[in-house]
């Protein structure tokens, strides 16, 4: 749920994200990866946000990950192959503290090819920072502070601040889940009121998200142990359709 939290934000306040990232509040649409010329590679929350003369490709990672630098070459060279007049911006974005060097990677090497990107390790990002976009509040929990619960409280101010109800109640509801890498549930629902992240759209979708891949994992399991597909169907509350596509996928990865 932290990787759809932030594609959230990044595809609901794109200006913010330019205006930190590019230094300017451009106008960016998003980007399909199905657009570019092969199929999307697998990532924890993959966005493109393109303009008419820049792409800024974002990145958010709550682990590290050893296959990020090609990752980025890899969209660098599709991006270019459709549009080779645009700028490009790539950033890997850590939420989580580590002490894994692969978050210190900002290149990728091969013979005579080298291809660098930008990575932002939140924890070392001052919490203050995130305060002065709307769409990046949710993240000053764990930005740089003493005190991420002081840090949190301060988010919340921020946005009790914003006058549309809609966008306060999808930031609280943001701030709530991304709060949840640092702090417990009883500290977060204190600082922030759960009644109203429960009516944003973000809250709903994402948590509507998880209990739909807890019931595809249920399946999973069953047909791993050999249940018929109808019973797996009955039991998860999942199509038979929906199933015999995880039975498919089950079957391609044990022939694989």
């Amino acid at each position: 749920m932290y990787d759809d939290t932030c594609r959230f934000l990044a595809e609901h306040f794109p200006a913010d994200f330019a205006s930190r990232l590019l230094g300017k509040a451009v106008s960016l649409t998003e980007l399909k990866p199905s657009e570019l010329s092969l199929d999307p590679i697998r990532a924890d929350a993959l966005i493109l946000l393109q303009s008419d003369e820049s792409v800024l490709h974002l990145e958010f990672q709550t682990r590290p990950d050893k296959d990020i630098p090609f990752r980025m070459l890899d969209y660098r060279v599709r991006v270019y192959r459709k549009y080779p007049a645009k700028t490009m911006r790539q950033v890997v974005i850590y939420l989580q503290p580590t002490g894994s060097a692969l978050v210190q990677q900002i290149s990728f090497y091969m013979e005579r090819t080298r291809h660098e990107f930008d990575v932002i390790r939140l924890w070392e990002q001052p919490s203050a920072l995130f305060l002065q976009y709307p769409g990046l509040i949710p993240f000053a929990a764990l930005g740089q502070s003493a005190n991420s619960e002081v840090a949190l409280r301060q988010a919340a101010q921020a946005i009790n601040q914003i006058q549309d109800p809609t966008i306060q109640a999808n930031l609280t509801a943001a701030s709530a889940i991304l709060a949840g890498l640092r702090l417990e549930d009883d500290v977060i629902y204190q600082l922030l009121q759960r009644d109203i992240m429960q009516e944003s759209s973000v809250y709903r979708s994402i948590f509507a998200e998880g209990a739909a891949e807890k019931q595809r994992e249920i399946a999973l399991n069953l047909l791993r142990e050999g249940f018929p597909v109808e019973a797996v169907a009955r039991g998860t509350g999942l199509s038979i359709g929906e199933v015999q596509q995880l039975q498919q996928h089950l079957n391609q990865s044990a022939s694989s």
